[in-house]
């Protein structure tokens, strides 16, 4: 197989490779799509499409490995901290304070940071996994491995009018044609779940050393999400 041979296979499979999508370059992209494949196709997850990756991934019969369709551990543990609300005027609320903590920033004391990074990575921590190690949304971008459409908890990033760097992160918990719904922290000032402008969306999502997450139809409306909220 060609590179754009494997990369296609990639993609065919649920893995995003970004714009140049089969473009023939074993760029960082492709290369950790790969290995996320060897995983869960239980082989040396090395990066390297060697004989028995190629012979995997051109196998029509395969039965990856893949997670299972029930909400994962982060999401789970998200879910329960909707309400959680930055403190009133000068007052720090200490649930925040902690996500910060949990993140990896313990030095950050102040809730009116901006912590829809921290709340995410907070999140991810607490589940076992291994977050961007930023405050910044956007890291998430490059973060675990791509997938090619939205999936129930993966981490999508998306892009803020304020400017090119800005950004806001949260899990998905819905989407249709026109809107991603994302339960998150520090929208409006709080843990709750929002919908947003699919456009408006850069990436999605999932941690490397798990397998994809199994294709399922996402929930289309999500009863009581709130709408153009703060993400700053």
């Amino acid at each position: 197989m060609t590179i754009a041979e494997i990369q296609r296979a990639l993609i065919a499979r649920g893995y995003d490779l970004g714009p140049g999508g089969a473009d023939g370059d074993a760029g960082p992209r492709t290369i950790t799509a790969v290995t996320a494949f060897q995983r869960s196709a239980g082989l040396v997850a090395d990066g390297i499409a060697g004989p028995l990756t190629v012979k995997a991934l051109g196998s029509v019969d395969l039965t990856e490995r893949r997670a299972e369709p029930e909400q994962p551990a982060w999401l789970a543990l998200a879910a329960h901290e909707v309400g959680t609300h930055e403190g009133v005027g000068k007052a720090n609320n200490p649930v925040v304070v902690r996500y910060f903590a949990d993140a990896g920033f313990s030095g950050v004391k102040d809730d009116a940071t901006a912590w829809c990074a921290a709340f995410v990575g907070a999140m991810l921590k607490r589940a076992g996994q291994t977050p961007s190690g930023s405050l910044a949304a956007r890291s998430y971008e490059t973060w675990g491995v791509g997938l090619k459409d939205p999936a129930l908890g993966c981490i999508a990033t998306k892009k803020r009018a304020g400017g090119s760097w800005q950004g806001h992160v949260g899990l998905v918990v819905g989407a249709n044609a026109s809107t991603i719904y994302l339960l998150g922290g520090n929208q409006g000032d709080a843990v709750s779940i929002a919908g947003f402008k699919r456009s408006e969306f850069t990436s999605f999502r999932w941690p490397a050393d798990m397998p994809l997450p199994v294709a399922m139809k996402l929930p289309t409306t999500i009863a009581g999400a709130r709408s153009g909220v703060s993400e700053a």
